[in-house]
């Protein structure tokens, strides 16, 4: 359980930027290191990766960014100058990452204190605390038009979801979503903007069906029935599986399950769960010799500063809906309620807000 304290945040340094944060959802992320399965998180720590604020200060060397801009904190980084972001081969940025993962800023110390004793950041970003310090490279300037408590979801879900949806759906697709969590109804949301034609949602409930409907599901499977062979029912509802899968759940099964329900010639399987720690998976290699294949997506493959902009486009132009995915609005009093909502699935975004 988190407690709600205060804590001294120091001005920024080097190359980093004071964030005040105006409201930051909560993530199934969030949740693991709250419960201690997240091998980045160093404790003690403020969570929160999914958030929108202003810029109040900048530290010596900020070029990009000025007070009272508008951003949204970046677990994913993108400094433009490593191997990674020249490549133009994938959004992957580890310039910062061995900092990262030990919960302290590139210069290897933390921000924020409370009373004598260090606390640590969480994925470079701890957007559950109202003051925030983050580097510049991992923050991404958008439009001063957009409602900040809606937008937040950028910072994670929607951008995760809609992004690889975009990236691996071509027009006239069928698509079968494991897990209709906050990451699956944005890949619902993407595979109906890049032209899918059959969209499968598959889940143990189906308490996400009319908001995934909404997105432009048009069938459901229901894993919870003990009777239902899952990639039988995918199968038997493209005619031989779907162009693309996508794994939303982390569960090791469930991966197998994506790959098996994918098309033989050109089918994808994306893996978008995080799996257990130590977790592998274990797959017919026939199933590679006959044309699959099987991706990883990471923030949906977008760089963060120079792509998130075009998807806030989208939401403006009315193409993306957050609304209806944000279930509950919250005060950082009532964060504890947040993840409570989360764990019993009654929740799709929680956002707490801090004005």
């Amino acid at each position: 359980m988190l407690e709600v304290d205060d804590v001294l945040v120091a001005p920024p340094r080097e190359g980093e930027v004071l964030v005040e944060i105006v409201a930051s959802g909560l993530c199934h992320t969030d949740l693991t290191a709250l419960e201690g399965s997240n091998v980045s998180a160093v404790y003690p720590l403020i969570p929160g990766h999914e958030g929108a604020g202003r810029v109040v200060e900048t530290g010596p060397g900020v070029n990009s960014l000025q007070p009272g801009n508008h951003v949204i904190p970046l677990y994913g980084p993108e400094c433009g100058t490593c191997a990674m972001c020249e490549s133009g081969r994938t959004n992957l940025c580890w310039t910062i990452k061995k900092t990262r993962d030990r919960g302290v800023m590139p210069d290897g110390s933390s921000r924020f204190t409370r009373g004598p004793d260090q606390v640590h950041h969480f994925m470079g970003t701890s957007t559950l605390s109202r003051y925030t310090v983050v580097p510049e490279i991992a923050l991404a300037k958008i439009r001063p038009d957009v409602p900040l408590d809606q937008v937040c979801l950028f910072g994670c879900g929607v951008t995760t979801g809609i992004g690889a949806a975009m990236q691996h759906v071509r027009s006239g697709d069928s698509v079968a979503v494991f897990g209709l969590g906050g990451i699956g109804v944005n890949i619902i949301q993407g595979a109906r903007i890049a032209g899918a034609t059959q969209i499968i949602g598959v889940d143990v409930t189906d308490a996400k069906n009319e908001l995934a409907v909404q997105y432009g599901m048009t069938a459901f499977v229901d894993a919870a029935d003990v009777g239902t062979d899952v990639v039988t029912a995918i199968q038997d509802l493209t005619s031989g599986g779907v162009d693309v899968g996508f794994e939303c759940t982390g569960l090791l099964p469930v991966m197998r399950q994506t790959f098996d329900s994918c098309v033989a010639g050109w089918g994808q399987a994306v893996m978008l769960g995080v799996e257990p720690v130590g977790g592998e998976m274990s797959f017919p290699p026939v199933g590679v010799r006959y044309g699959k294949s099987i991706h990883g997506s990471y923030f949906g493959g977008i760089k963060g500063r120079s792509g998130l902009g075009a998807l806030l486009d989208l939401f403006v132009d009315g193409k993306i809906d957050l609304e209806a995915q944000i279930t509950h609005q919250l005060s950082l009093d009532q964060v504890n309620d947040g993840f409570d909502l989360m764990r019993k699935g009654k929740s799709v975004r929680s956002i707490v807000r801090f004005e």
